[in-house]
């Protein structure tokens, strides 16, 4: 059995974007208090990832099997970190996490996510780290999760499953949404429109302005599944 090869710690530009460089004399108590107290600003959680992801990246890729499952686990840590953040209270006093620092508690959290990880086979695996990095990717699902439902739906069919017009209005007409496919198409165009108007000005400065990324990236954040 031959023993996967994994790459070297992922860099990421964002890292080195000048909004971020900006917050690097902050402490960590400093960023996680900006971040719970100013919840649509992306810079702040950035920030944390830009800081401790090779830490993260470090723990999770002896526990993966290959290159890609270990990078879908990544993202999908920091995804359940950005989620549990803003309840985490480090200083003396908080009822679970006092005494502990950002650090131990990443920590912590990332042996979590490994234990209980079920990993898809690498096959099924639609994540691309460069195309999607994680608090991107959080900050998109974040705009999903507020869309309206039938419209989220079209945008997901389109980006991540890769669905023609024709066959989503299909869909929503076997669902009982009339929809044709020129209805879908400018459904698709709003969605689009409503995603990047949606984000935090911060995170389309970082991700987004002067990018060479196309698009938002959210097409390569899933795992290969259907909705029928």
């Amino acid at each position: 059995m031959s023993i996967p090869t994994f790459p070297a710690i992922p860099s990421f530009p964002e890292c080195n974007h000048p909004v971020v460089k900006g917050l690097t004399h902050y402490s960590d108590q400093d960023l996680l208090t900006l971040f719970q107290r100013h919840p649509d600003s992306g810079q702040y959680f950035t920030a944390i990832f830009c800081r401790y992801s090779p830490m993260v990246y470090t723990l999770i890729r002896h526990s993966a099997r290959s290159p890609v499952q270990a990078d879908y686990l990544f993202a999908n840590t920091w995804r359940h970190i950005f989620h549990e953040l803003g309840g985490v209270d480090l200083r003396s006093g908080g009822e679970n996490d006092a005494g502990m620092t950002l650090q131990s508690w990443l920590i912590n959290v990332t042996a979590i996510c490994i234990n209980r990880a079920e990993l898809p086979p690498v096959e099924a695996i639609q994540y691309n780290l460069e195309a999607a990095p994680p608090p991107l990717w959080c900050y998109i699902e974040r705009v999903l999760d507020q869309m309206p439902p039938t419209l989220r739906l079209i945008v997901l069919m389109a980006q991540t499953f890769n669905w023609s017009e024709t066959r989503i209005s299909a869909y929503l007409r076997a669902e009982g949404e009339a929809m044709s496919p020129a209805e879908v198409r400018s459904q698709i165009q709003e969605g689009y429109r409503l995603l990047e108007t949606m984000l935090p000005d911060d995170v389309r400065t970082i991700y987004l302005e002067g990018n060479a990324r196309s698009g938002l990236g959210f097409g390569a954040t899933s795992v290969e599944t259907s909705v029928e």
